[in-house]
């Protein structure tokens, strides 16, 4: 009851947030409901059914990872001093973020649902001349069980990912001075060796599985079906590291900006990179991560124009995971954004003019992508270059 009448009371541009975030849950549902018509509509197919259901992870992960990015930025969960009098200390604001999540995500999969119904012809008739009955089974009774057991898998899991991220999440430092006092913004990320290895290694089998090594191709849907699993592993290894490199990334690129005797304006361009590369770091790093594999797929399938090249289904997800990953780095940044508010207005009332300010902010995105669209880039290539042989 209070998730409700906070979230009625919330700022527009959060419940714009909130509503993202249901879209997103809805997009995600209406996958899952297609790989249950499938498996209605083929039951001697079952192996196929399983791995398109498999193929439903990749949204569902960027659809928990935006859920839990907004759910950091809402106003109502953020930790102040009088709450704990009252009874809501980290714990209590854990679960009123997880409530908060679950609802909007529920809300998502109801719209879900109506859809699906809807194209199936049981709610008012068969929209589309009944184009899209026999992709859903539409004259097949739906189990109630089965659909509700995997519409509850959005808000179940992104309510408890948020849980979990807000009941870690460090309390914030006193002041400005507490927070460069306890030496937050010195430290090294240690994920770069590590995401470089398992870049290497992820490219190194999809190299070796593109050259015939790789076994059979997988049924997959779209023009994924003769990719070799050793490929699709290769894939997720490199996405994995540079997820797990992006911090240390961002954190280098701070450093950078303050070599070779840096003005006022590098200086702090480069500190605020260096303070928010945990935070920033790992959705920019993922965001690269989609982004080459967009780039290899277009490289791979770019030339073929036919409109069954992918699929409906398969569109859908791309775009889900491309669109979640965005949002969720856009929402990382406006969370760094707020935990600096107060330096921020500090340094405007010690007398910094303005357009420094703006001027630090394009030179961090400046340098971030001179970066990272090369890295971007040269990912893609490499892991499509095995496969175009």
């Amino acid at each position: 009851m209070l998730a409700l009448r906070l979230t009625r009371g919330t700022h527009p541009l959060v419940l714009a947030r909130r509503l993202l975030v249901a879209a997103a849950s809805a997009g995600v549902g209406f996958l899952l409901l297609c790989t249950l018509g499938h498996a209605l509509g083929h039951p001697e197919q079952a192996p196929a059914s399983t791995l398109r259901l498999l193929w439903c992870v990749l949204p569902l992960a960027a659809t928990v990872q935006f859920a839990v990015a907004v759910a950091r930025t809402d106003p109502s969960t953020r930790p102040r001093p009088g709450l704990s009098a009252i009874g809501l200390g980290p714990a209590r604001l854990a679960l009123l973020a997880a409530a908060s999540t679950a609802v909007t995500c529920v809300l998502g999969s109801a719209v879900a649902l109506l859809l699906y119904l809807h194209l199936r012809g049981d709610l008012t008739g068969l929209p589309f001349d009944g184009a899209a009955a026999g992709l859903l089974a539409g004259d097949q009774p739906v189990p109630l069980a089965a659909v509700l057991t995997l519409l509850a898998v959005v808000p179940v899991t992104a309510a408890a990912a948020a849980a979990l991220a807000l009941r870690l999440r460090p309390a914030p430092p006193v002041s400005s001075e507490a927070s460069e006092a306890s030496g937050e913004d010195e430290t090294m990320p240690s994920g770069l060796p590590w995401g470089v290895a398992l870049i290497a290694v992820g490219l190194a089998i999809e190299t070796y599985a593109g050259r015939g090594g790789g076994g059979d191709g997988l049924p997959l849907p779209g023009r994924f079906d003769g990719s070799p699993a050793a490929v699709l592993a290769g894939w997720v290894l490199t996405a994995i590291g540079l997820a797990t490199a992006g911090p240390a990334l961002v954190h280098g690129c701070g450093r950078l900006l303050q070599t070779a005797r840096p003005g006022a304006v590098r200086l702090l361009a480069g500190r605020v990179l260096m303070t928010e590369s945990r935070r920033v770091g790992r959705p920019l790093g993922v965001v690269c991560a989609v982004l080459s594999g967009l780039l290899a797929a277009a490289s791979l399938y770019g030339s073929d124009t036919g409109s069954d090249a992918f699929g409906p289904l398969t569109g859908l997800g791309a775009t889900l995971i491309l669109a979640c990953t965005c949002a969720t780095l856009l929402t990382a940044a406006l969370e760094s954004r707020q935990g600096r508010a107060a330096v921020t207005e500090a340094l405007l009332d010690a007398g910094a003019p303005p357009t420094a300010l703006r001027t630090a902010a394009l030179l961090r995105a400046g340098v971030l992508l001179a970066v990272f669209l090369p890295l971007t880039w040269a990912v893609g290539e490499l892991a499509a270059l095995p496969l175009k042989g």
